[in-house]
């Protein structure tokens, strides 16, 4: 979490829920890629030669340590002979006092399912079988 000089505890409770939020999407995007590789019998190389891109950013993508762009997304997707989907909706409030909210922030696609680890190949919350056709 990146606290700010003069930041108050609202801010940082915020702050911590992005990163939270950031971090479970990243889990799910990493997952659902990794998937769909698997389903194709598709190895980094592979997705690196479809993309354009090296190996070792193909890594560096999956890695989840950076702040991909929607370009970099649909790069993928297109590799991947896929679609991106995405849903914003509205977090599930519990009450934290009155008259106030707390709950976790809406996420950019993928359905809402118990996150289990990642693993090579696994299709993680998505929901999918193999036989499916996947989604991004």
């Amino acid at each position: 979490m990146s606290l700010r000089l003069g930041a108050t505890s609202g801010q940082g409770a915020f702050e911590a829920r992005v990163d939270a939020e950031l971090s479970q999407l990243v889990t799910r995007l990493t997952n659902e890629i990794n998937w769909c590789m698997h389903a194709r019998g598709l190895t980094r190389a592979d997705l690196a030669g479809l993309m354009g891109v090296s190996p070792g950013r193909v890594s560096q993508i999956l890695s989840g340590g950076e702040n991909l762009t929607l370009r970099t997304l649909t790069t993928l997707t297109a590799a991947l002979d896929t679609r991106f989907s995405l849903e914003l909706r509205p977090c599930e409030p519990t009450t934290t006092g009155p008259g106030k909210l707390a709950g976790t922030l809406a996420t950019a696609a993928l359905p809402d399912q118990a996150q289990p680890a990642a693993a090579p190949g696994y299709r993680g919350a998505i929901g999918s079988s193999p036989g499916n056709s996947p989604r991004l």
